[in-house]
C-alpha cells in the first residue's frame, strides 16, 4: 500500500517572474463567483484582479486570496483593457465564440490578461473587439458551458501547467 501523508496548507511556491497573468472580470451577477475567482487566482500565483461594477469579495469564500491580490474595481472594463494592451499585455477572452481556440491547444503569452465574461451574458461585443485571442473550454454535456468561476479555474490551471512544463 502506498505511503501518503497529508500536506495541506504547505508554504506557497514563488511564481515564475517571467510570466505575468492578470485576471479581469466584466460585471458579474454573483459576488460568490467573483470571490471564487479571487481565491483560485491567488492560489494560481496571479497578483492582480480587475473587477467592474459593484463587485465585492466575500472573505469566507475568497479566503486568503483577497489579501494576496491587488484588487481594483472599475466602472467599465474597456478602457482598462486598452491601457493594458498598450503596456504589452495579450488580451485573452474566455468565451465561446466563432474562431475561439480550444484551451487545450492555446499557448499563453508571458504577459497575458484573462478576460472573464458575465455568467449569463458572457463577453459583450465591445469587450470582444478589444481582445487578441479568445479561448474556450470544450463541453461534453449539458449545460453547454461551465460557470464563470469553474471556467476561470480551468484556464488558470492550464496557464500554470504551461509554465511548469516550460511551454
Amino acid at each position: 500500500m502506498p505511503d501518503f501523508e497529508q500536506q495541506r496548507h504547505q508554504a506557497h511556491r514563488i511564481p515564475d517572474q517571467d510570466h505575468e497573468l492578470i485576471v479581469a472580470c466584466v460585471q458579474m451577477r454573483s459576488n460568490v463567483n467573483i470571490s471564487g475567482i479571487a481565491r483560485t487566482a491567488s492560489a494560481s500565483g496571479v497578483k492582480r484582479l480587475i473587477l467592474t461594477g459593484q463587485a465585492k469579495l466575500i472573505s469566507k469564500i475568497a479566503r486568503d486570496g483577497a489579501e494576496e491580490l491587488d484588487v481594483s474595481i472599475h466602472r467599465t472594463l474597456v478602457p482598462v483593457l486598452q491601457r493594458l494592451k498598450q503596456e504589452g499585455y495579450r488580451l485573452v477572452g474566455l468565451e465561446q465564440t466563432t474562431n475561439s481556440q480550444d484551451l487545450n491547444s492555446y499557448r499563453f503569452s508571458n504577459r497575458s490578461v484573462l478576460v472573464v465574461g458575465n455568467e449569463r451574458l458572457g463577453l459583450s461585443e465591445e469587450v470582444l473587439n478589444e481582445l487578441d485571442d479568445v479561448i474556450e473550454i470544450p463541453v461534453y454535456g449539458l449545460p453547454y458551458s461551465f460557470n464563470a468561476s469553474s471556467a476561470t479555474a480551468m484556464a488558470l490551471y492550464e496557464y500554470r501547467r504551461q509554465i511548469a512544463m516550460g511551454e
